[in-house]
């Protein structure tokens, strides 16, 4: 059977019924198995604005100070988390939340400007097959532990990239948009890796799209396949997917 790796972004959260209505297509699907890595960039904001804190990016990826981290983890592996498991309970799926940690992947400081944002590095030491034999869905928040415990929040687009390389499986970002767009705000349905390079060049693709189209680059290029950006919004788009129509953007090679 085949397995997906659903990235999930954060605004899912800040729609009604948005992520019920993804999972709802999730149940229906009998011939496939899912696990979902998501961030919660929204949430962040909002907790560290109430606690006083700047935000602030670097290259699309949030600077997380130490400080920061109780907020962090708290939207991320706490809050957001349950919320979708919450939503994928009245789906009738399910669902099981963890981290990186027990998804088997490491992280290591990336950059010491970011602060405490992580790397991800596969172990060996992940229960996401037993709980998939079970029919369980993993969700899995972008939290990352080293092996000291030092926590780390990770990009969630580089998560889900890692973790599906770890199980060989299909990868899909869903995201707030439907497609990559080019410089007439236009659909891209595929793009390999001179495009990407030209449209980045050109500012057309930049911000958190550049991380993630960067990610599913380098996902392509490990998995040996293509990669798919499409929207949360539009959740009939995974059903279309796994059915092999052609939606959203297909990162190849």
């Amino acid at each position: 059977m085949k397995t997906w790796v659903i990235k999930l972004g954060g605004a899912v959260l800040n729609t009604e019924n948005a992520a019920k209505a993804l999972f709802d297509v999730v149940a229906q699907q009998k011939e496939a198995q899912f696990v979902v890595v998501h961030g919660g960039g929204a949430l962040i904001d909002s907790w560290l604005k109430d606690a006083g804190f700047a935000t602030a990016k670097h290259l699309g990826l949030r600077i997380s100070p130490k400080e920061q981290m109780p907020y962090i983890v708290g939207a991320l592996a706490g809050c957001a988390n349950k919320q979708l498991m919450g939503q994928a309970i009245t789906a009738n799926l399910k669902p099981v939340g963890i981290s990186l940690y027990e998804a088997g992947i490491k992280s290591t400081k990336k950059l010491k400007a970011l602060g405490q944002v992580g790397t991800c590095e596969s172990t060996q030491d992940c229960v996401i097959q037993g709980m998939l034999s079970q029919n369980r869905l993993p969700i899995v928040s972008s939290i990352g532990f080293d092996l000291e415990g030092n926590w780390y929040n990770v990009n969630a687009d580089e998560a889900a990239a890692a973790i599906a390389a770890s199980l060989n499986a299909e990868l899909i970002f869903m995201t707030d948009v439907e497609a990559v767009l080019d410089a007439d705000k236009k659909p891209l349905h595929q793009l390999n890796t001179n495009e990407i390079k030209e449209l980045v060049n050109d500012g057309v693709i930049l911000g958190g799209m550049q991380v993630k189209v960067e990610t599913s680059l380098r996902a392509a290029e490990h998995l040996r396949r293509g990669v798919y950006i499409s929207s949360w919004q539009k959740p009939e788009n995974l059903a279309g997917l796994l059915q092999g129509q052609h939606v959203g953007t297909k990162v190849t090679l």
